[in-house]
């Protein structure tokens, strides 16, 4: 019975990993057909400031008002920007760099939302595996792998808010529903106190609360 158990955690494991290397390739079109640019205007927009971010900090940042947006009005970037996908990015960037890997930002930035896709497949995988079985779990984990509509809003260039704020949302869902699962075990009842912890993210990312 524990070689089968240890066969089948094997088995999910490996799928998981292949779903989750699928939803990160798929996404990758753009690059393999064209190059590793930013696409559309408001991902160049959120690129222009995650590069500012890099180079000034956050509270710089946070002050910053761009003439070149909105032109000839300008923009105040702390007060009209979700900043989730933009401190995402750039601590992304601090933290390869920290590891003495020279990327440029605008790398980081354009693989940000398919590299999040993946652990939205993963979150999926344990949302829906939390609310039916293992194997929904991983049916679920596949369709957000590669369903059309979420592939346009996370492809490789599209950095948008939806390429964190996606994932972010259905990983609040997740812990919301694991934890009103398992509330039967005390343990699981403690941690119920820091769920606003983790709608942080969500809601810095595309505004919403989550549950």
């Amino acid at each position: 019975m524990a070689r089968f158990n240890a066969s089948g955690w094997a088995s999910r494991t490996l799928l998981l990993i292949m779903i989750a290397v699928m939803a990160f390739s798929i996404r990758l079109f753009s690059v393999v057909k064209y190059e590793s640019v930013i696409h559309e205007f408001d991902p160049y927009f959120n690129y222009r400031v995650t590069q500012f971010l890099t180079k000034e900090g956050v509270y710089s940042m946070w002050d910053w008002f761009d003439d070149r947006t909105w032109y000839p009005l300008g923009r105040v970037i702390g007060g009209t920007v979700y900043p989730g996908l933009i401190v995402t990015a750039g601590a992304m960037y601090r933290f390869l760099h920290a590891l003495n890997i020279p990327i440029h930002v605008q790398e980081v930035c354009v693989f940000t939302a398919p590299l999040f896709s993946a652990f939205c497949a993963l979150a999926a995988y344990g949302l829906v595996k939390e609310c039916r079985s293992e194997g929904a779990g991983l049916v679920a984990a596949t369709l957000v792998a590669m369903v059309p509509s979420y592939i346009s809003r996370s492809v490789a260039g599209s950095y948008d808010n939806e390429g964190v704020a996606i994932f972010a949302l259905v990983n609040v869902f997740y812990t919301f529903v694991k934890l009103v699962a398992g509330c039967k075990d005390d343990q699981l009842c403690k941690h119920a106190p820091h769920l606003p912890l983790l709608q942080t993210p969500s809601a810095a990312a595309a505004g919403h609360g989550g549950p």
